[in-house]
């Protein structure tokens, strides 16, 4: 099997990512695996899509930090090829990572993938699935039962009004942005503070305010969909807890969150089900939902990550299970001669 990985930088990638892990499973189970660049596309006279990429030159690891070392070093194979060629196109880039310094590279690996798939080539997560999904509005394209109460608006007076309705307790945070950037939760005594708060949101576009889940006090908990399904691999669910760090009410790990098992209850599975509708109507192969109490908070369709720390807890390598997925699929498309719609593929 023939794979490419699109991330937004090769430079900036870590061992730990879900992505360097992905690739280094697809190595260790006899496939090869490219790895391109936001930047390293080229669309050619003929009509083919083909891209600068990097492979590294063992064929098995055993650290993700060997295999790293070997990708962005001089003993890389850098070639170009033709993205047609290969059997799968993972867009694991993020498009927010890349939001104002790099307008230009947020949509890249969607512009590429949707030309590249004509030839029947598999793009995952789907590239129409994911132009939907650019900023966080698509969260309220899924039913209102998941979601917390929402208003989305770059007016003070109709944040201040919900805020009042909310009882003076609401989160502030841009449409567009991850990681807990610019994440704001108001009380009822910041009343004097949110006109600079909603500014300072306001700067990169329009501001979520959100109702304030009392839950979000014990973090969060990510759980992996694939194909649809809550992602289970020998009798583990890929799963994870997210704490938060003192007084900060982000959970993100690189706002200072703090990780813990998971426990999966069947109201987590219940809202897996719901949403599950729309992740496979979309395309979406591999999702996280960031899930706080009975509610969702997030629907991660960009570059999911965490796969290592589920497997730090559940001691399973989820990400054998996602390469086991993607062997199928390939299979799939030869059996049908590559005649199968992306979207379609992409959850089967």
């Amino acid at each position: 099997m023939r794979i490419g990985l699109v991330v937004n930088d090769i430079k900036t990638e870590q061992p730990g990512y879900t992505t360097t892990r992905l690739a280094m499973a697809a190595i260790n189970r006899g496939h090869k695996v490219w790895v391109i660049g936001a930047g390293d596309f080229a669309y050619d006279a003929d009509e083919s899509v083909n891209a600068r990429a990097r492979s590294a030159p063992k064929t098995a690891y055993k650290s993700s930090d060997v295999y790293l070392a070997d990708l962005v070093g001089r003993k890389a194979h850098v070639e170009r090829i033709g993205v047609d060629d290969l059997d799968v196109l993972m867009l694991r880039n993020d498009p927010s990572s890349d939001q104002g310094h790099r307008s230009w590279a947020q949509g890249a690996g969607i512009i590429f993938g949707r030309v590249a798939m004509r030839r029947g080539l598999v793009v995952l997560n789907d590239p129409d699935g994911l132009s939907k999904a650019m900023n966080k509005m698509y969260f309220q394209h899924f039913p209102e039962e998941v979601r917390p109460r929402t208003v989305i608006t770059r007016d003070r007076d109709e944040i201040k009004a919900f805020w009042k309705a909310e009882g003076g307790k609401i989160v502030l945070k841009p449409l567009q942005g991850s990681g807990g950037q610019s994440v704001f939760l108001v009380r009822e005594g910041d009343g004097s503070n949110l006109n600079q708060m909603v500014d300072a949101v306001s700067r990169d576009g329009y501001v979520i305010a959100q109702e304030y889940l009392e839950a979000a006090e014990h973090g969060d908990m990510r759980l992996f969909l694939m194909n649809g399904q809550p992602l289970k691999y020998r009798g583990k669910y890929a799963a994870f807890r997210r704490l938060r760090s003192g007084d900060d009410m982000r959970s993100n790990i690189h706002a200072g969150g703090k990780l813990a098992p998971a426990v999966v209850t069947a109201e987590h599975l219940r809202l897996a089900e719901i949403v599950r509708p729309k992740i496979v109507q979309d395309g979406m192969f591999l999702v996280g939902l960031d899930i706080v109490g009975d509610k969702l908070m997030e629907i991660n369709v960009f570059s999911p990550g965490g796969l290592g720390s589920a497997q730090r807890f559940e001691k399973v390598n989820f990400a054998h299970a996602v390469i086991e997925a993607l062997e199928r699929k390939v299979a799939y498309m030869g059996y049908y001669r590559r005649n199968f719609n992306n979207n379609e593929m992409a959850t089967l």
